[in-house]
């Protein structure tokens, strides 16, 4: 290869770089219904792996907040939803490096699904077009905590009876069968997520039948607070 040609391909990855990097430092751009109906659930899935070893590496999108809520003001076209914790540490939106108008969020202590919660799901998938369901549990979970322990404070403690079965199910001989003990409690946030992804199908024909069908995915992740990063199971 002559000189001439080496210079050319090198001058051609700066260009690229640059490209690459100016868009990646400064995006407004918001999720149109043409991208949503390009977008695969298993793009789905790479897009938010990837949106998250960005926010780990310290690489997140600089965005146009205020542009994309301008964007956004007469129609939306998310491509995930994601249930999570209510715990403050984690809102899936920046842990995963999305702008406004990419992700359906519903937030619950302990990150179940109740009926209104399905229901918002068949919305978010069925009539929003979202291509992907995360069902997203984390570590040093304090609802999960609470219901190891059998915790009760007025209303809450209904909210940790949605938790019990996942306690009830874990097996082994973890002792104590407690928050004091980490890998029980682990444990049960990761049992907490497959149970909630099955209770999910179970009780939403609407999804059951768009699953089935692959018109949409679902998957469970565990995002580690000490660290910032998102393991989907």
């Amino acid at each position: 290869m002559n000189v001439n040609k080496v210079k050319v391909i090198a001058l051609v990855i700066t260009v690229l770089i640059t490209t690459i990097g100016a868009a990646h430092a400064d995006s407004s751009t918001t999720m149109t219904q043409k991208a949503q109906a390009a977008i695969t659930p298993d793009k789905a899935i790479e897009m938010l792996r990837q949106g998250n070893e960005r926010f780990v590496n310290g690489q997140t999108v600089k965005r146009d907040m205020l542009a994309q809520v301008k964007q956004t003001s007469e129609g939306q076209f998310p491509y995930a939803a994601v249930v999570s914790c209510l715990d403050s540490r984690i809102p899936p939106a920046i842990v995963f490096d999305q702008g406004i108008g990419d992700l359906f969020v519903a937030r619950v202590a302990g990150n179940f699904v109740n009926d209104d919660i399905l229901g918002s799901l068949e919305f978010a998938t069925k009539l929003a077009g979202a291509k992907l369901i995360v069902v997203m549990g984390h570590t040093e979970c304090g609802a999960v905590k609470g219901a190891c322990d059998g915790a009760q404070l007025g209303l809450l403690t209904a909210t940790l009876a949605n938790i019990k079965p996942a306690v009830e199910g874990v097996e082994g001989n973890y002792t104590p069968r407690s928050s004091k003990n980490t890998k029980f409690v682990q444990a049960v946030t990761e049992m907490n997520v497959q149970l909630t992804m099955q209770k999910l199908r179970d009780r939403s024909v609407v999804l059951r039948e768009m699953l089935d069908k692959g018109e949409i995915s679902m998957i469970g992740a565990m995002y580690d607070v000490s660290t910032g990063k998102v393991t989907f199971l």
